[in-house]
């Protein structure tokens, strides 16, 4: 294969593939590594060989043909890949798909070659994010090779680990392939006691009448969602290896190994799923508290704008019955010759009897109309 489709050489500028625009966060930015992380060659589940170049390990497995190879990258150029791709008849769709990276998790068989999509996550606590890496796994009858686009998930430590127990090893590439699913879901667990956390973190805030919890409870939602879409596959994923295990064939053992991986899974999507309900749950309850609390606020304003409006009705009563007498006093008090009232003996006592009658006249409406 001298040329992967769809995809310039090294020396020319990449294409960005629709996937990047649609997930900024898919991949982890991350310091300068060496392309090759390890590159081994494995006989009887122990490493005989450590070849110094892709091209040493090309040459060492056909010396070798009852071995297998194992070779880790960590953002490999897209020639060492296409050169991969020509050693080991990798399919240039498989190839195409590592070389750009962000792909939802799957597994494809072509041919003799598995090719597998993993995404690890580990949860960042300090900014409430789950971080999102992402694995290809090239699986062929003697041979797995490795391409990460992130820090996660840690396939040294897996590879350690592997080492460190030759009789699985000793099963073949098909094994390697079960310690890097094994990792990235036991990946998963402090992911989960992360968004545990939280979630219960939100419901303190939410019953403690936080008015930011809402763009909280949000953005966690869609962390939970995006933790979602990297899971969900798994389980369906590693089934499907153990259905096919008399045709590729993976031992007994390995297919117990396979089976408690899947009950991993399921109970991580059991969890995941739980969560969005929780937060959905709590959005509703949170909602419901807050126009609540809008409807008491409400009704402090209507029994205060009520008792506002006794005041006032008390005041104008009492202004309206002193008004009355005023406007007597006034007109008897006008100093013009021409007041027949002024000369009356009985004038001064029939303008305190009018004011008098008058008061109690306007007392009389306001208070059968409740203003007194």
């Amino acid at each position: 294969m001298a040329r992967v489709r769809g995809f310039r050489h090294s020396g020319e500028s990449r294409e960005e593939a629709p996937e990047h625009s649609m997930d900024p966060r898919a991949t982890e930015e991350a310091p300068y590594r060496p392309t090759v992380i390890d590159n081994a060659i494995y006989r009887d589940g122990e490493r005989v060989d450590n070849p110094g170049s892709l091209a040493d390990a090309f040459e060492r497995l056909k010396q070798m043909p009852d071995s297998m190879a194992w070779i880790g990258l960590y953002r490999p150029k897209e020639w060492e890949l296409v050169k991969l791709g020509e050693e080991f008849q990798l399919h240039e769709l498989a190839l195409e798909d590592a070389i750009v990276g962000s792909q939802r998790p799957k597994a494809d068989r072509y041919g003799d070659t598995l090719f597998v999509v993993l995404r690890a996550a580990r949860y960042l606590d300090e900014v409430e994010e789950v971080a999102f890496g992402e694995v290809h796994v090239f699986v062929g009858p003697n041979f797995v090779i490795t391409v990460r686009h992130a820090e996660a998930p840690d396939l040294q430590g897996v590879r350690r680990r592997m080492e460190s127990e030759p009789e699985l090893l000793r099963q073949g590439p098909q094994a390697v392939l079960y310690a890097i699913l094994d990792a990235v879901v036991d990946g998963y667990a402090p992911v989960i006691a992360g968004l545990q956390k939280d979630i219960e973190e939100i419901e303190v805030q939410v019953f403690g009448g936080d008015p930011s919890v809402s763009r909280r409870v949000y953005e966690l939602s869609g962390e939970v969602i995006e933790f979602q879409r990297a899971t969900s596959p798994l389980v369906g994923m590693i089934h499907g290896f153990i259905a096919g295990a008399p045709k590729y064939g993976l031992n007994d053992e390995l297919q117990r190994y396979l089976r408690d991986v899947a009950d991993h899974a399921i109970t991580v999507t059991e969890r995941i799923s739980s969560f969005r309900q929780m937060l959905q749950n709590i959005l509703i309850v949170n909602s419901t508290l807050v126009t609540q609390a809008q409807n008491e606020e409400m009704a402090r304003m209507t029994e205060a704008s009520i008792r506002q409006g006794e005041e006032v009705k008390k005041i104008s009563a009492w202004a309206a019955i002193l008004f009355a007498p005023t406007l007597v006093g006034t007109i008897y008090g006008m100093n013009f010759d021409f007041m027949p009232e002024t000369h009356w003996v009985f004038g001064y006592p029939f303008a305190l009897l009018l004011m008098g009658a008058v008061c109690l006249v306007l007392y009389t409406i306001f208070k059968r109309r409740d203003w007194l």
